[in-house]
């Protein structure tokens, strides 16, 4: 049988507990906020921005790069390949967005690779 931690308190009993988070990063997501605060800062540095809304950007940005990561997956297996190609991922990105935010994504992502990849 299982014994309960306890700590004692200030005269009583309280179990040893974790605190847990109420948001979607529980789930075995990745969390982003440090990053959305950063983008923040550099963009706009005298703003700043509610752990809600940090809740709410990290949940979109999950379940966008769900989507495209899913949409890039059935184009892999509809040519039958066991590899997924930067192609597979671009032609991803441009049936799941919108044409002109789809092209800024896909610009901007070309760009960061290569600057990756050159440094």
């Amino acid at each position: 049988m299982a014994r309960s931690i306890t700590r004692k308190t200030r005269g009583r009993q309280s179990p040893i507990s974790r605190k847990k988070s109420h948001s979607s990063t529980n789930f075995g997501h990745r969390n982003y906020s440090l990053y959305v605060n950063r983008v923040l800062k550099e963009v706009v540095p005298q703003r700043g921005i509610s752990s809600r809304t940090l809740d709410i950007m990290n949940t979109l940005i999950n379940d966008i790069f769900e989507l495209i990561s899913m949409e890039a997956c059935s184009l892999m297996c509809f040519r039958n390949r066991c590899t997924l190609t930067p192609e597979d991922l671009e032609k991803a990105v441009y049936l799941v967005l919108p044409t002109k935010l789809a092209k800024y994504a896909v610009a901007f992502g070309s760009e960061a690779v290569q600057r990756y990849v050159h440094s």
